[in-house]
């Protein structure tokens, strides 16, 4: 004897719940997918071809009350931006922060700015470089 097959027999009845649930879960899926490349292709997009500053210290003096630095570097035409530098005295302390503002017509960025500090500063830290 043999025993009988508890399936239903092929297409006589339609689909089955779960097969109409799987259908479901793989439309959200791909919609969900297709969301997540577009934001990352936005976010990669702003992160290569965004305004870009790119300054640096090229040297630095200190005085009692004051620290020259001088800083160079390059930016995109047409971008406002600043820098931020940030003095600290022999043993760590911060005596001095201040953001140097470059406006939007030069490229290249050539320029000894002042930071007035409370103390003797022994550095001078670019800490970074934004547009805006």
């Amino acid at each position: 004897m043999t025993t009988a097959g508890t399936r239903l027999p092929e297409g006589r009845y339609g689909r089955s719940a779960d097969e109409r649930a799987d259908r479901k879960l793989v439309i959200v899926g791909s919609v969900l997918a297709a969301a997540l490349l577009v934001l990352v292709g936005w976010f990669a997009y702003h992160y290569v071809a965004g305004n870009r500053i790119s300054v640096e210290i090229y040297t630095f003096d200190t005085s009692a009350t004051s620290v020259k630095v001088h800083l160079r570097g390059d930016k995109d035409a047409g971008v406002e931006g600043y820098c931020t530098v940030r003095s600290q005295s022999e043993d760590g302390a911060e005596v001095g922060r201040a953001d140097f503002r470059f406006d939007a017509a030069t490229t290249d960025i050539d320029e000894v700015v002042t930071l007035r500090t409370t103390a003797r500063g022994a550095t001078a830290e670019l800490l970074g470089c934004h547009a805006g």
